[in-house]
Order: structure tokens, then C-alpha cells, then sequence
């Protein structure tokens, strides 16, 4: 059985989609990056194959991504994600229409990507202001108020007042900025509220640089977060498009592409 690996290596997690020559998934893998980007992609790729029943010779081809795209020498050829994640976005999309944006709020940045019909990317704008906004800044708040990060959403919506203004826009000087409210006997639902709509002020207004038109998709990781998700829709002022697996969208993306890559190789032999 031949399958296509898409491999997005992340500054924090590695994500793996593994299809048929339908786009159907087979399977998925989410992992930690961890300090050795090439071997811990490899390893996981092979434990995912393995847990399938799998082994790489049934791999007829392989597009890495990410962050850490370019160390992964065994793929076949690799893409920036925000070409991957455009892919990705417009397959996973398809069940809920016509998808022309998207927002992507990864470990250490954000993006914000039109798209056309077929997936082609139209304009995209980055974040610029050190890791505010991101996965890290969400990572960096549930350390330093002693929660797990899966917990976030729920502080969130445990929120009894008003959230707190955040006012920082470097990660350092939010942490200090969030101690100092602890310090001042400020609860955790407040401060967690705060950061929420802190990231989507910011994320939005990212978004607009570039338009929002038609239905408006958010991936990566921090989309799983229901309390950031709502920050955004109430600073969006309309409700976003998000897929069941949000941190798998760009690993989806790049195993579409190994997908068209391979047939088209087939067609021209």
C-alpha cells in the first residue's frame, strides 16, 4: 500500500499526516521537537509507521515542512509552511465552505494567509513583535500561574470580573508583567483572560493587515485552546472555522502535496 508523509517540524512539536493516494488520512502524530530536530522527526515517522502496520517502503513519498523542514534530509523535497498550511487548510476545509483566511498561531509565530480557490497563497503578514501572541506566550502564563496549559480555556470561562488589561508585548516582559498581578492578589481567571484577548487583539489586527474576507480558519496548536477561541470570535465579531485536529493542518498540507507530487512523477514516467 503506497502512503505520503507530511512532516511539519515545529520549534515545539513535531506533526505528522500520513495519507492514501485518496487524501484520505491514515494516520497522525503529534510529538514533542525536543533539541535534535532530524532524529526525533525520524524516530516518529518510524513509530507511526510501525504502529500502522507500515515500514517506508510503503512511503512513495515525503514533504517536510516547518520550522526544521530543511534538516530533514530523507524527505523528497520540502516547502514553507506557509505554503503547506494554505494546503492543508483548504482540504480540511472543505466541509465547512469556502475557506479564504486563515490564522495560524504556532510555538513561536503568528500568520495570518488569503488564499484563493485553489489554495494558492494571495498575501500573508507574520507576526514581528518577539513571541507575543504565540503558543510560547500561552506556555510562558500556565508556568508561571502553576496550571496546565490544557486548563487555560477552563480559567477562562471561570472568569467571574472583567480580564485583566495585559499590556506587554515581549514574552519577558509579560512574565514579569503576570507576576507582578499575582503580587498584587489578582486571581488566575482574571489574568488568564487577560492574556486570551491580549493574543487576539493582537492576532486580529495581524488579520486585518491582510483582509478577512469569507470564512475565517484557525490552526496550530493554541486553537484547541476554547477560552482564545472565544478572545478572538468576540474580537472577530464573528465565529471561526475550527478543524477537529488544528495543530495537524500544515503536516495535512504537506502530505497533499507529497500526494500530487508523486502522481504527477507517475504521470510524466
Amino acid at each position: 500500500m503506497s502512503c505520503f508523509a507530511g512532516i511539519d517540524i515545529g520549534s515545539t512539536a513535531i506533526k505528522i499526516a500520513l495519507i492514501d493516494e485518496d487524501k484520505k488520512i491514515i494516520a497522525t502524530k503529534v510529538t514533542s521537537t525536543g533539541s535534535h530536530f532530524r532524529k526525533n522527526s525520524v524516530d516518529a515517522l518510524h513509530g507511526l509507521l510501525a504502529e500502522n502496520g507500515l515500514t517506508t517502503d510503503d512511503l512513495a513519498y515525503m514533504v517536510s515542512t516547518g520550522y526544521g523542514r530543511k534538516l530533514l534530509k530523507e524527505a523528497d523535497e520540502s516547502v514553507s509552511e506557509i505554503t503547506a498550511n494554505a494546503i492543508g487548510a483548504l482540504e480540511a476545509g472543505r466541509e465547512y465552505g469556502e475557506i479564504k483566511t486563515i490564522i495560524n498561531i504556532g510555538g513561536q509565530d503568528t500568520k495570518a494567509i488569503q488564499i484563493d480557490d485553489s489554495g494558492t497563497v494571495t498575501n500573508f503578514a507574520m507576526n514581528d513583535k518577539c513571541a507575543a501572541g504565540t503558543g510560547k506566550f500561552l506556555d510562558v502564563t500556565a508556568r508561571n500561574l502553576e496550571i496546565e496549559l490544557e486548563e487555560l480555556g477552563d480559567y477562562h470561562f471561570n472568569l467571574k470580573t472583567a480580564p485583566l488589561p495585559i499590556n506587554s508585548t515581549c514574552v519577558v516582559f509579560a512574565e514579569s508583567e503576570i507576576i507582578g498581578l499575582l503580587a498584587d492578589g489578582h486571581g488566575k481567571e482574571e489574568i488568564v483572560a487577560g492574556i486570551h484577548y491580549s493574543i487576539a487583539k493582537r492576532t486580529i489586527r495581524l488579520a486585518k493587515r491582510i483582509g478577512l474576507d469569507g470564512l475565517v480558519y484557525f490552526d496550530g496548536g493554541p486553537a484547541l485552546n476554547k477560552g482564545l477561541v472565544a478572545s478572538m470570535e468576540d474580537e472577530l465579531g464573528k465565529k471561526l472555522v475550527i478543524p477537529e485536529y488544528p495543530q495537524l493542518t500544515t503536516a495535512l498540507g504537506a502530505s497533499v502535496l507529497a500526494c500530487e507530487a508523486y502522481l504527477d512523477e507517475m504521470e510524466m514516467a
